[in-house]
């Protein structure tokens, strides 16, 4: 069974986009970087934020500094470099058909049209990768959801994405160990 060697957290770079909803993979990182004091640092070569944890062999973070549509660029010359498996990759993303406060886990899948999972299955050429799906809820209209995606949630969104995030990262250990059965039993009985 593979372990997770990348983590990659999907959102766009800037001070605007920061706190949007779309931006919930990098809250993730962000939140594993400052449990386990990690910095992330710039990279032109990986076109992102990145950093390497050695605790249990190399482990990488990941925040593409492309905008979500190109973010796939930066996946692709990360594992290129490290030579890293589609399957030992995780992609932490919004999602917009499960309810806030809700993380599901899983191997492979479409990608719904959220734009950087389809860079990403572009770029690598494959879409056999991990996903742990975030909820942020859908605005209940699909001519909506770019307006959606790309606003602040509401206080009661945000604490609930927040808290799909801490349930998440109760799951931290056995992702990285490749224990994945394990991970959402546990994950998904919590949320």
């Amino acid at each position: 069974m593979n372990k997770i060697r990348l983590f990659v957290g999907l959102g766009n770079p800037g001070e605007q986009y920061c706190d949007t909803r779309h931006n919930a993979g990098f809250w993730w990182v962000d939140f594993i970087c400052q449990s386990h004091k990690l910095s992330l640092v710039n990279s032109k070569k990986y076109f992102g934020q990145y950093c390497k944890h050695n605790d249990d062999g190399d482990i990488f973070f990941l925040k593409p500094a492309t905008f979500m549509n190109e973010s796939g660029k930066s996946v692709q010359a990360l594992i290129n470099f490290y030579k890293i498996k589609p399957e030992e990759i995780l992609v932490i993303h919004d999602e917009l058909d499960i309810h806030p406060g809700i993380a599901k886990l899983k191997l492979g899948g479409g990608h719904g049209g959220h734009n950087g999972l389809k860079s990403i299955e572009s770029s690598i050429g494959s879409k056999n990768f991990w996903r742990l799906r975030l909820g942020i809820g859908h605005p209940g209209d699909k001519n909506k959801v770019s307006n959606f995606v790309l606003n602040k949630p509401t206080k009661i969104e945000e604490n609930l994405i927040q808290e799909a995030i801490l349930n998440s990262y109760k799951v931290f250990s056995y992702i990285v160990l490749g224990q994945f059965e394990k991970a959402m039993l546990n994950l998904h009985s919590v949320t």
